[in-house]
């Protein structure tokens, strides 16, 4: 029983899901997952409730791992050639975490990927359920490219990838798709709301064109507007209030 007559403040309490999610780990629904299977303890005991509430003097560990219910942090940066979207990977060079350094204290994660090529538009951050939104299919969040392929684009086949080219069983469906450029025939702007990995790439291939540069302009409702390419910066409260809501 709580007994407030020392004066003392109650420490606050906090679904478990939400602190697993908040930690970066995942969503809240795959932390219910992690929950049900067993994988998290506090303070050294399994739990397997889905209503269990901790505070954040508790000691959740996911794994054996500690977690830790940190700051949620929102990074736009404007992705360079030659950096993948790992958090760490041995055989890689260079990741795009290697861009934000010690800048940032907090352990951030790219959403989604890019591949090491391609460059554009990057959300990093460490709000699990924010991810899980803005990277799950059935929410359709809208992406758009600029693609520099190394032939001129037929009508016809730019009439294809509107009715949709099949990749990996999948039909894949260009929402829009049109030339970038009236005079250069080569630059298509393409937009799609497809998770699948290299969907860009694969689709013009398969209609025999080869992908020599590919730029993402657009994720979310974000875009690169005054952000040079390698930079990185926080986005603004109206920014994540709009991811947030999903008015983009």
């Amino acid at each position: 029983m709580n007994d407030n007559r020392t004066g003392k403040k109650e420490p606050e309490l906090i679904r478990l899901n939400r602190f697993i999610a908040n930690s970066g780990v995942c969503s809240r629904r795959e932390a219910d997952e992690l929950i049900r299977q067993g994988f998290i303890t506090i303070n050294g005991k399994k739990v397997t409730d889905l209503g269990t509430k901790v505070t954040y003097n508790d000691e959740v560990k996911y794994k054996g791992k500690s977690l830790s219910a940190e700051k949620k942090v929102y990074i736009l940066m404007n992705k360079p050639k030659g950096y993948v979207t790992t958090v760490e990977d041995p055989h890689a060079e260079f990741t795009v975490l290697d861009l934000i350094g010690d800048a940032c204290r907090e352990r951030v994660y790219p959403v989604g990927r890019l591949d090491k090529s391609t460059t554009g538009v990057l959300l990093l951050t460490n709000d699990g359920d924010l991810t899980g939104k803005l990277t799950h299919p059935k929410y359709k969040r809208r992406k758009i490219y600029h693609v520099f392929l190394d032939k001129k684009v037929s009508p016809d086949d730019l009439y294809r990838l509107s009715e949709g080219i099949r990749i990996d069983e999948e039909l894949v469906v260009a929402d829009a798709v049109s030339y970038a450029d009236s005079e250069d025939r080569t630059q298509i702007g393409i937009e799609l709301h497809s998770g699948q990995n290299r969907v860009v790439r694969r689709m013009f291939e398969s209609l025999g064109y080869k992908v020599k540069k590919l730029d993402r302009v657009y994720f979310a409702g974000l875009t690169k507007k005054n952000l040079q390419r390698g930079k990185w910066r926080f986005l603004n409260q109206k920014e994540i209030s709009m991811l947030k809501r999903g008015i983009y």
